[in-house]
């Protein structure tokens, strides 16, 4: 399979689906690079190579209209600064104007197109509108991990047109050698951290995890369904009742394959969702009503750091509380910090999730384990073990499109 270090891009024009999907301010300024500096190793490995760069992303939700406040115009400027060199902009994705700047780009330059979700055929797949992005250039790379789980026009249809000349850029190979290394490779024993505020987000992923792992470490606002399933008083903490049956069913299964399930022993109990709200320390299972758990406590902290200590594989997904505000930051903060000690003792940790990245980020911790992903729900369903159509896409042989 063609690769981008083995694919020479010399007088070539690469159409590049990237994820540029990033928070603007009032003011259109870009206040959180992360993805943007992302896609910079693969931009700059088919300039290097002497060929030219035509970027596509989406930005936002603009439901198939034009929308002035999701245009990718404030976009082009910031990547102007990250490249070092002019980025051009064409005011949409096709047409004239896109075909005419597409046809000028000479070796070494870059264009972004505009917003491609400005087209309701974006989300639709739709096949024409996939034909005409496919003719701005003349081979296709993915590199849009954060939307490979979406079948859309720019992500999987238009793949059909190179049958020849497509491939993962450097950021979506990572992503996925990453994901290939923990759930098909992993040094064991394998740990999955799994957290977040509701089991019914994470229902497969725990499921398959099962399958995979030596211990499942379990915090969050989801831990409370597990605790009242096994008969806890939870008071106020966030329960999801129509999944307690579920809960049952995945601690089952946990025993059945011999999967140590870890559930929080202590919580940080607040009387009422706020940072300045009055707080305790109790049992997990024993919170008295009018409190609620907002936090994994003390022994929690200590024993879930001895799991992850222990592993070799760690597989991060989700808070352990609502780490956004400062008194219920610490369970994070800590399990962060094991996850960080383990890996420089030799664990390959994987970290996704927007919450979890967002943690690790805010805590200084996101250059002490082995990868950050930047997708959060295309992770979650390869963790669920699903096919990523935008995967499938470059990976599967099409011929006489």
């Amino acid at each position: 399979m063609q690769t981008m270090d083995n694919f020479n891009f010399k007088g070539r024009k690469a159409l590049v689906r990237v994820d540029l999907n990033v928070p603007l301010d009032a003011q259109f300024k870009v206040t959180d690079d992360t993805r943007a500096r992302a896609i910079v190793p693969t931009v700059r490995k088919i300039l290097q190579d002497g060929g030219s760069a035509i970027l596509m992303s989406h930005l936002g939700r603009p439901k198939g209209k034009v929308d002035p406040a999701m245009s990718l115009r404030p976009v082009a400027k910031h990547l102007e600064g990250l490249l070092g060199l002019p980025v051009q902009f064409a005011a949409d994705c096709v047409g004239d104007e896109a075909r005419g700047k597409a046809a000028a780009l000479r070796p070494g330059e870059v264009l972004l197109l505009e917003n491609l979700r400005f087209h309701p055929e974006e989300e639709k797949g739709d096949e024409a509108f996939s034909k005409a992005l496919a003719s701005l250039g003349d081979v296709y790379v993915n590199d849009a991990f954060g939307t490979a789980h979406r079948a859309h026009a720019s992500t999987t249809i238009v793949a059909r047109f190179f049958p020849a000349d497509k491939l993962f850029g450097y950021l979506m190979a990572g992503e996925l050698a990453s994901l290939t290394r923990v759930l098909d490779r992993p040094e064991k024993p394998l740990c999955a951290i799994v957290g977040g505020a509701k089991v019914s987000s994470k229902i497969e992923v725990l499921r398959n995890m099962l399958g995979k792992c030596d211990e499942v470490v379990i915090g969050g606002g989801m831990a409370f369904t597990f605790i009242k399933a096994q008969g806890g008083q939870v008071g106020g903490s966030l329960v999801e009742d129509d999944h307690l049956g579920t809960a049952k069913d995945i601690l089952a299964a946990a025993a059945e394959k011999g999967v140590k399930l870890h559930l929080p022993a202590d919580s940080v109990v607040a009387d009422a969702f706020a940072d300045n709200a009055n707080t305790d320390v109790c049992a997990a299972n024993a919170i008295p009503d009018g409190w609620m758990g907002l936090d994994i406590g003390p022994r929690t902290v200590a024993a879930f750091a001895d799991v992850v200590k222990r592993a070799r594989t760690i597989l991060w997904n989700g808070p352990m509380g609502v780490f956004e505000m400062a008194s219920f930051q610490q369970g994070t903060k800590a399990v962060a910090q094991a996850v960080a000690q383990a890996t420089a003792a030799g664990a390959y940790s994987l970290v996704g999730g927007g919450d979890s990245v967002a943690a690790v980020n805010r805590f200084g911790f996101a250059g002490k384990v082995s990868y950050v992903s930047t997708g959060g729900g295309a992770m979650l369903e390869y963790l669920e073990g699903k096919v990523l159509p935008g995967v499938a896409a470059i990976r599967q042989e099409r011929h006489g499109v």
